[in-house]
Formats: structure tokens, sequence, C-alpha cells
């Protein structure tokens, strides 16, 4: 079902996720969040693998730890110093039903892009050439600094490294994100260097991109009119 919601032009593509995204933020009643959250995920089974929203899971987790305790209002459970509020607790469900919603949208709209194509979508949307380099080289380095930091926990547990909540592991830990920096900030001077040396002067090459057809027109057609259909319930 997914699929017939996504362009297969790349630039329509990005226009409809963002538009979907935007209406889901402005989603204020937990009963509409759930129900997009229910049809995105049905939508998106079997098309956009849920293991990827693991990423996603910590900051959903944080929100149900400290909105309930911190946002006044009818106590539902005390610990000690601290009360769960009714407030707090729906609060934190309806943005967890937001920040899912909109995950499962970007995965599903722009999860399996090359940064290539990517960068040539921005570029033909008149986007900022800074912003068009960020978004197409940073997919490419993250992958780089986590084989780097990949390396180097390797070479601590080679030197008889243990985990633990101890000061000499903290200070490791330091010493670790540290060296993961000092290395990026090589790596990137020396990638900025090879890319001089072969010519570039601030603008990527990017091949002319076809005309959008009809299906693509539908796909953000349907995309907008879903998000529009959840506003108006969520106002209503």
């Amino acid at each position: 079902m997914i699929a017939r919601l996504v362009p297969d032009d790349l630039r329509l593509r990005l226009i409809a996720a963002f538009v979907l995204v935007a209406c889901l933020s402005q989603l204020s009643h937990l009963p509409v969040a759930g129900v997009a959250l229910a049809v995105l995920a049905a939508a998106s089974l079997g098309h956009v693998p849920l293991r990827r929203l693991r990423h996603v899971e910590g900051f959903v987790l944080l929100l149900f730890v400290m909105l309930p305790f911190t946002l006044p209002g009818t106590p539902l459970l005390t610990l000690g110093p601290l009360e769960m509020s009714r407030e707090g607790l729906a609060r934190a469900a309806l943005l967890a039903c937001k920040v899912l919603a909109s995950a499962l949208v970007l995965l599903a709209f722009l999860g399996a892009v090359e940064p290539a194509r990517l960068g040539a979508a921005l570029h033909a949307l008149r986007l900022p050439e800074p912003l068009v380099r960020i978004f197409a080289l940073t997919p490419r380095y993250l992958a780089l600094i986590r084989d780097e930091i990949r390396r180097l926990r390797e070479a601590m547990r080679a030197r008889g490294f243990r985990p633990g909540t101890n000061r000499h592991s903290w200070r490791s830990y330091g010493n670790l994100i540290g060296m993961v920096i000092l290395r990026a900030l090589d790596r990137a001077r020396r990638v900025d260097e090879a890319m001089r040396c072969r010519g570039f002067t601030g603008r990527f090459p990017h091949a002319a991109l076809p005309r959008p057809g009809l299906r693509d027109w539908r796909g953000v057609v349907l995309t907008a009119g879903l998000g529009v259909v959840l506003v108006l319930a969520d106002r209503g």
C-alpha cells in the first residue's frame, strides 16, 4: 500500500515526505496520532524493515522517562519525591506516535535512496549548495566514522580494556571520543584536499533529471491528501 504513495521521481518524493511529516507534526490529539501511526505501520509492513526504527527507540524511551514526571497534572503514580502525571504520560504518548509515524514516512520514502541521487534531487529543488553537500556526503562518511569507532574499540579490547562504571572506564571512553573527533577532522581534511586535486570547485556535477510522470504527481496528491485528512480529523 505504501508503494502507491511513493512517487518514483525523487524530487516529488522529497516534497511528498516533507508535506506528510509537516502534517503529522501538527497533530495535537492522541487518538488521531495513534490512528496515523497504525495506518502508516500497516501500510509499511513488508516494505520498511522495522528494525531500522531502533535508532528512534532511545528518544521515545526518554520521552516516557522524562515527560510524565516533569509535566504537572493529575497524579497517577508516586515514586518517592516524583509524581507521574496523566497529562505528562499522554503528552509522551502523543509525541512518541508522531515521532514514530514521521520516522516510518522518512524510511518508506527515502530509506533506500543513494546519497548521489539525493544530492541531485536536492540540487534540482534549488536548495543551497552547502546543504546539498551535507546531505550527499554525510551518509557516506557516517559509515566511515562507524568503522573508525569499531577499530578503536577493538584496539581497546586487545589491550585488555573491560568496560565498567569506574573512573578508568569513563576516562577511556573520553579518550575514545577525542580520538574519533581527531581522526574525523583529519579524514575530512584529506578528503577535501583530494577533491580539490580532482578539480572540485564547491559544486557537484549533477545530471539533468527527467520530467515527472502522472504516477509521480498522483503519489504527491495522495500523500498530501492523507496529511490533510489527518489534520482535519485532528481539528474536528
